[in-house]
């Protein structure tokens, strides 16, 4: 009960109307799961649980898109000189209702299929839906991890509560330090770049990458770290994306918990669907699943665009049948080898390509930007605060040095049998780091908007 009522309070701080709306979602999905689980029918299961994907889904669409869809069908209908009397609205968004839906629909899911049993303790489940940590930005834990975790009795773990803090510090540092600090040069080359040369474009882009990588990995250590701190281990987020050696290997280093609800419910359905089909089935599956994270992320056709891209990215590794196969990166060896090197900047290039989509706020703007990048002063000064940029790109190398070095561990701090002086040593920097270099303000986390 103090979890929920901290929950609550917590979601009612960052906006106290919705409140009611996420308490009425939660006690609709409870009910459900208890009838889906006791229904004596396939039938009146099927109803049950399109009940509950119908507010699931309806909400996000109504929330999310349906400014979105009046919008495409007025234009659609204005191209043929039809003109339709649809009014778009002032709405509100619910925050983190992106990833308290995925929760709801996935716990449904998994009690019709029965994967899971449905929870007959209301606290709990209300718990599950509203954890504070993770309700705003994810990570999207499943009902079948998570709730048993709620069930049981929790003393408090020293070691992981250690761990936690060293994981709050990390993201606390990605964040204030990095994320912020690019934001201060990309927000000015997104708000100049019709005015500015190619370089500096190119700096904008990949400071961006950084930025969003920092920011939300950042926002995923915290909730990680606070969730450790109470004594839960919720889902892990982030594996070093940069670190990728293609795309089908960032995508399972990147927004995991996501990618990992979206293959299980989507992708994995689609490829058995379309099977008889061959690789052509395969890569149907794979740009209907990327387009649905595109969308996913907002109402805007530039996110449409973001992940439609991404699944055709996978083609190449599904005709040339490498799409699941990993390999360890790096195995025993302080670098990694020329040809590791290359794949992962290859792959960086391809996202930071796809990331000026994502930041743009129309597909004409990204298409401007894009062709602006690809002008002759690509090679001349870039006109750019460089005391910031190299302070960032610094800070931004401190960053990835240290997650190589641990890139087998579950996060970039993790510390097995320091010295006192060592631990301490390496506090006392990151807190220097954040104390002279962090950027404090109204810098929310990008994340919130979805």
């Amino acid at each position: 009960m103090l979890l929920l009522a901290g929950s609550y309070f917590f979601y009612a701080w960052a906006d106290w109307r919705f409140l009611l709306f996420l308490m009425g979602v939660s006690a609709l999905n409870f009910v459900l799961g208890i009838y889906i689980e006791k229904s004596p029918s396939e039938k009146s299961k099927k109803w049950l649980l399109y009940i509950g994907l119908l507010q699931g889904i309806g909400g996000l669409a109504f929330f999310k898109y349906y400014n979105f869809f009046v919008v495409s069908i007025k234009e659609a209908l204005s191209a043929i000189n039809i003109t339709a009397g649809l009014q778009t609205l002032d709405i509100i968004i619910p925050l983190g209702i992106s990833f308290f839906t995925f929760r709801t629909i996935s716990y449904l899911l998994d009690i019709e299929k029965g994967k899971l049993e449905a929870t007959k303790d209301w606290v709990v489940f209300f718990n599950y839906v509203a954890f504070f940590p993770t309700v705003l930005s994810g990570p999207i834990d499943k009902a079948k991890t998570f709730i048993p975790q709620l069930e049981n009795e929790r003393t408090f773990d020293y070691g992981l509560a250690v761990n936690g803090m060293r994981q709050i510090l990390w993201g606390f540092f990605k964040k204030i330090a990095i994320a912020n600090s690019c934001a201060v040069i990309t927000d000015e080359v997104s708000k100049n770049y019709q005015s500015l040369p190619a370089s500096t474009l190119l700096i904008g882009a990949f400071f961006y990458t950084i930025q969003i990588y920092a920011d939300f990995s950042g926002y995923s250590d915290m909730a990680i770290g606070f969730s450790k701190l109470l004594g839960f281990r919720v889902t892990k987020n982030f594996e070093y994306p940069f670190f990728a050696q293609n795309i089908a290997d960032f995508w399972r280093r990147w927004h995991i918990s996501l990618t990992a609800w979206l293959t299980e419910y989507v992708f994995t359905p689609l490829s058995i669907k379309f099977r008889d089909y061959g690789n052509l089935g395969l890569v149907l599956a794979i740009v209907i699943n990327f387009t649905i994270i595109g969308i996913w992320h907002g109402a805007n056709w530039t996110y449409v665009l973001f992940g439609f891209l991404h699944g055709c990215y996978y083609i190449p590794l599904i005709l040339k049948g490498t799409m699941n196969k990993r390999k360890k990166l790096a195995k025993d060896k302080t670098l990694p080898s020329f040809s590791e090197a290359l794949n992962m900047k290859l792959t960086f290039l391809l996202v930071m390509f796809t990331f000026v989509l994502f930041r743009a706020e129309t597909i004409s703007q990204a298409f401007d930007y894009y062709r602006r990048l690809l002008s002759k002063s690509l090679f001349s000064l870039p006109v750019i605060d460089m005391q910031t940029a190299i302070l960032t790109l610094f800070l931004t190398i401190v960053m990835l040095t240290t997650e190589w070095i641990n890139r087998n561990e579950e996060h970039g701090l993790v510390m097995k049998n320091p010295s006192i002086y060592k631990r301490w040593s390496i506090y006392t920097m990151l807190l220097l780091a954040l104390l002279f270099f962090g950027v404090y303000g109204e810098n929310q986390f990008i994340y919130f908007q979805f």
